[in-house]
C-alpha cells in the first residue's frame, strides 16, 4: 500500500515538474504575462498556478514507464523547447503592431522619436510603443489570453511529451508567423503610406512651381499634424482589425496538425 502511495505521489510531482517546464517557459515570454514590465515573481507565481491546474490533465501524457536519469533531463529540455516555441509565436503575432508602429513613424515624421518600449524591452518608435502597450490592454479586455493558455494545453496533442519535436516543422512555423505578422503590420499601416505618398507628390509639384521655398522642411509640422489626426481617425478600425487577425492566426496555429 505504500508503495501504491509513493508511486502516486512521485507521478503526480514529475507530472507537475514537467508541466511547469513547458507552462513556465511560454509564459516567460508570452505577451502580457511575459512582458518586462511583469515582475519576475508575478510571472513565476501564474506559471506556478496554470502548472497546478493543468497538471492533472497532463497526467494522462506522461509516458509509461516514467523517465529517470539523463532520459528525464531530456524530456525536461523537450518540454521547455515547446514552451519557448509556443510563448515565441504569440510573441511574433504581437511585433505586428509594433512594426505597424514605425512604419507610422518614418511616414509621419517621427521616426527619431524614440522611447522606451516596455513589451519588447528595448527603445522603439513612440507609436511602436503606444500601440504594442494598447495592444496588450486590448488582449486582456477581449480574453484573448485564454487562446494563450489554449495553446499549452492543446500542444500536449500536437507535440506529445516524449517525443522528439520536429525542428523542421518549428522553424516552418516561425518563418511563417514572421512573415505573417510583418504583412499584417504593413497592411495596418497603408493608410499613411497613402497618405504620405499624396503629401510627397503635391511637394513635389509645389517645390517645382516654387524652387525658392524650402517647401519639404516647412511641411513637416503639417505631416505631423496630418499623421495624428489620421491615427485617430483609424484607431478603432487599426485595432479591430488586429485583434481579429491575432485571433484567427493563434487558433490556426493551435489547430495545426490536427
Amino acid at each position: 500500500m505504500q508503495s501504491a502511495l509513493e508511486t502516486f505521489l512521485s507521478g503526480m510531482a514529475l507530472a507537475y515538474m514537467l508541466t511547469f517546464a513547458r507552462i513556465g517557459t511560454a509564459a516567460m515570454i508570452m505577451p502580457g504575462i511575459g512582458d518586462s514590465f511583469v515582475p519576475e515573481r508575478i510571472r513565476l507565481h501564474l506559471s506556478l498556478g496554470l502548472s497546478l491546474v493543468m497538471f492533472p490533465i497532463v497526467w494522462q501524457y506522461l509516458p509509461d514507464p516514467a523517465p529517470a536519469g539523463v532520459s528525464l533531463m531530456a524530456l525536461v529540455a523537450m518540454e521547455v523547447i515547446i514552451g519557448l516555441m509556443i510563448g515565441t509565436v504569440a510573441r511574433i503575432f504581437m511585433t505586428a503592431l509594433d512594426t505597424a508602429g514605425m512604419a507610422i513613424s518614418m511616414q509621419s515624421g517621427l521616426a527619431n522619436a524614440q522611447v522606451f518600449n516596455p513589451s519588447l524591452a528595448q527603445q522603439g518608435s513612440i507609436i511602436g510603443a503606444f500601440l504594442s502597450v494598447t495592444g496588450v490592454v486590448l488582449l486582456f479586455s477581449l480574453n484573448m489570453h485564454h487562446l494563450l493558455i489554449m495553446g499549452v494545453v492543446d500542444s500536449y496533442n500536437k507535440f506529445p511529451m516524449g517525443e522528439l519535436p520536429d525542428t523542421g516543422g518549428m522553424a516552418e512555423v516561425i518563418a511563417m508567423s514572421v512573415a505573417a505578422a510583418f504583412s499584417i503590420g504593413m497592411q495596418l499601416a497603408a493608410p499613411f503610406l497613402v497618405m504620405t505618398l499624396l503629401m510627397y507628390v503635391g511637394m513635389g509639384v509645389l517645390s517645382r512651381l516654387m524652387p525658392q521655398v524650402q517647401v519639404f522642411l516647412l511641411v513637416i509640422p503639417l505631416q505631423i499634424l496630418l499623421s495624428v489626426m489620421l491615427l485617430g481617425i483609424v484607431m478603432l478600425t487599426l485595432f479591430y482589425h488586429w485583434a481579429g487577425w491575432f485571433e484567427e492566426s493563434f487558433v490556426f496555429f493551435i489547430s495545426m496538425g490536427q
